[in-house]
Formats: C-alpha cells, sequence, structure tokens
C-alpha cells in the first residue's frame, strides 16, 4: 500500500488541449453559478462535496462511497434549511476539516479515514455558500479565491516545467519544485491583487496590505493542500480520484487546493465574526 506511485509519463500534446478545454468548460460553468448566486450556486457546491466525498471513500477504502457521497449531500442540504448561523456552519465545518485532514495520516482504521473524508467533503459544501452570501463582498470574495487558486495553479505548473531546480517534496510529488512553488505563490498573490483593484468600491472596504497578505497566505496554503491529496493517493497507490473530468481525473484532484483556501477562509471568517 505504501510503494511508490509510478510517475506520469509526460503528457502529449492531445492530452494537454483536452486537460485545457475541460478546464475552460468548467471554469465558465463555475462562474456563471458564481454570478448567479444564491440556491443555484448552494446545490452546485452541494453536489460538489457528495461528490468529493465518494472519491474520497473510493480511495481510502474502496467501500462505502455511494453511500457517503448521498449522505453528505442529504447533510448539507438539512444544515442549509437549518435555523444555526452560516458563518458558524463555515466555521465548525472548517475546523473539522482541519482536524480531519491533520488525522488522516495517522489513522489506519477504514472507519476513521472515512470520517476524515466526510470532514473533508463538508467543507465546499458549508463554507463556500457562506462566503458568497457575505453582504457587499460576497461575489468579489469568490472571485478572489478563484483567482488565487487557479493562477497559484498554473504558474506552479508552467513555472516549475520551465525553471526545474530542486524537488519539493520529492516523496510526496515527485514533479513539483521550489520553482513552481514560489511562481505559483507570485502568480496567485498578483492575482488575489488584481481581483481586489478592479472590484468597483472594495478598496474603500478593504485596505491593500491585508489583501496581498491574505492573497500570499490563500495562495500558500492551496499548495499545501494540493501536497495532501497527493500524500493520501500516494498512500493508497492512486493516480487519480476518478475519470469524471477529461483529462484531470477527479473533483479532488482539482479541488484540493481550493479545499485549503477554503478551510483558512472558514477559520477567518469565523474569527472575524466573533470580533464584532
Amino acid at each position: 500500500m505504501n510503494d511508490p506511485v509510478p510517475e506520469t509519463p509526460p503528457r502529449g500534446p492531445g492530452e494537454l488541449k483536452l486537460r485545457v478545454f475541460s478546464a475552460l468548460v468548467l471554469a465558465a460553468l463555475v462562474l456563471l453559478v458564481t454570478i448567479w448566486g444564491g440556491w443555484p450556486f448552494r446545490i452546485v457546491w452541494i453536489l460538489v462535496a457528495g461528490i468529493v466525498a465518494y472519491e474520497w471513500l473510493a480511495i481510502v477504502s474502496r467501500a462505502n462511497a455511494i453511500p457517503a457521497g448521498v449522505g453528505v449531500i442529504v447533510a448539507a442540504l438539512v444544515l442549509a434549511f437549518s435555523s444555526a448561523s452560516p458563518v458558524a456552519l463555515a466555521g465548525t465545518a472548517a475546523a473539522v476539516a482541519l482536524l480531519g485532514a491533520l488525522a488522516t495520516p495517522r489513522v489506519n482504521s477504514r472507519l476513521a479515514l472515512e470520517f476524515c473524508g466526510v470532514a473533508y467533503a463538508l467543507a465546499f459544501a458549508l463554507i463556500t455558500p457562506a462566503l458568497r452570501d457575505l453582504p457587499q463582498i460576497g461575489l468579489a470574495v469568490i472571485l478572489w479565491s478563484f483567482a488565487v487558486v487557479w493562477l497559484t495553479d498554473i504558474a506552479a505548473y508552467f513555472t516549475g516545467r520551465k525553471l526545474g531546480g530542486p524537488k519539493l517534496m520529492p516523496r510526496v510529488s515527485p514533479k513539483k519544485t521550489w520553482s513552481g512553488a514560489i511562481g505559483g505563490a507570485l502568480a496567485g498573490t498578483i492575482g488575489g491583487y488584481l481581483v481586489w483593484r478592479l472590484t468597483p468600491g472594495l478598496d474603500g472596504l478593504i485596505k491593500a496590505g491585508p489583501v496581498v497578505a491574505a492573497s500570499l497566505a490563500g495562495s500558500i496554503v492551496s499548495q499545501m493542500g494540493d501536497l495532501f491529496e497527493s500524500s493520501l493517493k500516494r498512500r493508497f497507490d492512486t493516480k487519480d480520484s476518478s475519470h469524471l473530468i477529461p483529462g484531470h481525473g477527479g473533483f479532488l484532484d482539482r479541488l484540493d487546493g481550493y479545499w485549503a483556501l477554503l478551510v483558512l477562509a472558514g477559520l477567518a471568517l469565523f474569527a472575524i465574526h466573533l470580533d464584532i
């Protein structure tokens, strides 16, 4: 189970085109539903949470994957209709998801690993809608999070391929380099700053310094989330979480970095709310 996973062979032009096409289509759909907001936005992320739970359990136990996915969707819907504060739900989901992620490398029980996966998945269903529903800044916050994670991922990939150099964590992800990590962090920080700069009225609500700091932190943790998922797949000798996204693998593969940023944002949202 712990034997190293063979390195993925280099992608040909055809597979790269498929990856780009899939990414563009998904990005367009995600941006559309983000601008729409409301229940369509919430439902999409609840479904995403169910898929992520399914993929996680398919990796760690190869059992109960479908019940877990359905259970996460039902639980998220019940909580969405409950009287609980969205901020409290987001903060709790972030804390539980973080604890689950920290526990994952240390537990071997199948049941415990399944619970960690459920906690991981619920973060998507409970934190993202809470951020989108923030008065005045909700849409900008979601667009900021996309810019940070997407640009980090893209820049890290191309910077690492172009510059190469020392490996970041070769035992976890043999292809990731320090040059890619630094390039990704710079691009993610710039992307987050540009969303703030180009959103009308946002500069009057939030200063540039905190935006840059949050963007850099978000970029760093998104890369940590990517490494965490890589270590999970390596532990269970799995290449992709599924084959649901052509050229990319599964939703867990594409959202590992975004999950980490959501956890950071959920904890920050809860802390700021307590200070109000």
